[in-house]
């Protein structure tokens, strides 16, 4: 296995990121917001190969002479459809704008449904027959690098805009390091933000208000407030109908893990016993250990095993088609979820019930007052060029003009993105809790609208503030949902996210928990399916009563036995 020690990594993260682009000509700087409109022309600007100067690190500057880039893309079949007569994937507005611009002449080496995509990607890496550029996950990344079929990009990461370097820098250097390997940075990470992976509660504030309760901080008050919810007819229609907490139904997981990122579930109750199920962690003698094994986690499911025994979570968890029904027609009064909760399923049950008042909050907090959170990988997708390549900074600059110009092809000639090469996310690690701040800096604060023109979300200007002051009705610190307007069903709900979601990731007693790793080893390859159906089993058999507590003091046995001490082996290989 290949170790990436800390200092390498540093060092190799302060020589790229203090990389500077301002030697740039002034007459080719080009606007860094995703809206911007492309350039009338640009100069040529020689790359690092091309030119016996110094080296000019102009993220848009363009090749002297042409450039070609073959890719690996994943594409929307009945998007192609829709591209205009004579337009190809090889030959659209955006592929002849990035010749003109770039003088890059973007060639699809292969392309497959988005569904076959991993499985193309596998071959083309056992066979070692690899267009210029493709994204690929961690497991694909790493395969790559121990095969030696991958290019250096410690240069050509230094042609990154600076909102990408911003980005990078946000998770602390996480994202650059997950593409670090021996000290040379091998890839092209993305940058992903954490806010969107926390499962806040979303609690029935109105019911909360009918019966006299206040919002529940600990699991304590949580089991109060759940109980009423069921007992004292919250609805109010005189029928023992309500259920207090919502969890998973049959597609949804109990908790995320460091595999799937779950964006429902229960994991706040474990959360708020230092129990990390899923996730890699260190344990208590500071190695890599794996938290549903561990005793805390026998803990949490004592708890929801004694709350389903009392009727305070749903009776069909596990095994209700869609766990989003009885929050829609008004029967559930909890459930743990993103900010993303915004448009399903609270979409459709503000429709169904205006007066649903569901308000997001950090809690359940542990012992300690923490509102713990196991959150998302700073980087998932990664661009990587093939070894060999003449020109590697080429897909650092592609990236560039999609980040640029992207939405401007997909939203003003209606693009699909599938269409658009080398796609992946970059975001300011907390970028939601900024953009909320931001809002009510302005709305609140009165600060001038002029702050909200930030490179990393040029919506926020351009149109999220008119959509805040077309929904948010004031005074704008009053969050109940009296105070908005429902009649825009697609204003209202991205930035009643972007307000209310966001107020428990804006929390000063929030936690983030990273997993130590996020990607398989090669027992887990063959091993990991089978394990994550023992755990999962094992645990809902808990939880329902068909098994003893003591039952997951045997699961540990076998998760051991069957393949999970030789896993925890390899991942101590890669983290300590």
């Amino acid at each position: 296995m290949i170790k990436k020690g800390f200092l390498i990594i540093m060092a190799a993260l302060f020589v790229v990121l203090s990389g500077c682009s301002n030697n740039s000509n002034p007459g080719e700087q080009t606007s860094e917001s995703g809206g911007s409109n492309p350039p009338a022309d640009s100069a040529s600007s020689d790359s690092a190969s091309e030119s016996s100067g110094p080296v000019n690190y102009d993220p848009l500057g363009k090749y002297d002479k042409p450039v070609t880039l073959t890719t690996g893309i994943c594409v929307d079949p009945s998007a192609s459809k829709n591209l205009p007569e004579g337009d190809t994937l090889d030959n659209n507005v955006y592929t002849r704008a990035v010749k003109k611009d770039l003088n890059i002449e973007l060639k699809s080496y292969w392309s497959v449904s988005c569904t076959n995509l991993d499985q193309k990607i596998s071959l083309a890496i056992a066979s070692n027959d690899l267009p210029d550029a493709m994204v690929v996950n961690r497991v694909q990344l790493r395969e790559m690098v121990e095969a030696d079929q991958l290019a250096d990009m410690t240069e050509a990461i230094q042609y990154a805009l600076p909102m990408s370097k911003d980005a990078w820098e946000s998770s602390n250097g996480a994202a650059m390091a997950a593409a670090t390997f021996n000290g040379k940075i091998m890839a092209i990470p993305s940058s992903n933000h954490a806010d969107g992976s926390l499962h806040s509660l979303w609690i029935r504030k109105d019911w909360l208000d009918k019966l006299g309760l206040e919002v529940p901080k600990t699991l304590e008050q949580l089991e109060q407030v759940a109980r009423a919810f069921v007992e004292q007819d919250p609805d109010g229609n005189g029928a023992a109908d309500t259920i207090g907490i919502i969890g998973m139904d049959v597609n949804d997981t109990l908790y995320p893990t460091f595999l799937d990122g779950s964006d429902k579930g229960l994991g706040s109750i474990f959360y708020a016993f230092n129990s990390y199920p899923g996730y890699w962690i260190k344990g208590p003698d500071g190695k890599a250990a794996y938290g549903s094994i561990l005793p805390e986690t026998k803990e949490a499911l004592a708890l929801l095993r004694d709350w389903y025994a009392k009727g305070l979570i749903d009776k069909q968890l596990g095994v209700r088609k869609d766990a989003n029904e009885p929050i829609i027609s008004g029967k559930a009064g909890i459930f743990f979820q993103s900010l993303w909760a915004v448009y399903t399923p609270l979409t459709d049950a503000w429709k169904n019930d205006p007066k649903a008042n569901w308000q997001a909050y950090a809690s359940p907090l542990d012992s300690n007052g923490k509102w713990n959170q196991a959150v998302n990988a700073a980087a998932n997708d990664f661009i990587v060029v093939r070894k060999g390549f003449e020109h590697p900074e080429a897909a650092m600059k592609a990236l560039n003009y999609r980040l640029t110009y992207g939405d401007h092809y997909e939203f003003e000639y209606g693009l699909d993105a599938s269409h658009i090469p080398l796609r992946i996310d970059t975001q300011q690690r907390y970028q939601m809790k900024q953009i909320a701040e931001l809002i009510e800096r302005v709305s609140i604060g009165g600060e001038p609208k002029e702050i909200l023109d930030v490179p990393w979300e040029p919506a926020l200007y351009d149109q999220d503030y008119d959509y805040y002051l077309n929904v948010k009705k004031q005074p704008y610190d009053e969050y109940d949902i009296e105070y908005w307007n429902l009649e825009n069903m697609v204003q209202m709900p991205r930035i009643y996210g972007r307000i209310v979601g966001t107020r428990p990731i804006r929390d000063p007693n929030r936690n983030d928990v990273e997993s130590l790793i996020y990607e398989q080893t090669d027992t887990m390859t063959k091993r990991w399916a089978n394990l994550m159906k023992l755990e999962t089993e094992t645990f809902l058999k808990i939880i329902l009563g068909a098994a003893p507590l003591d039952s997951f003091d045997e699961f540990v046995e076998n998760w051991k036995r069957q393949g999970g001490d030789q896993i925890t082996n390899e991942v101590r290989e890669i983290v300590d």
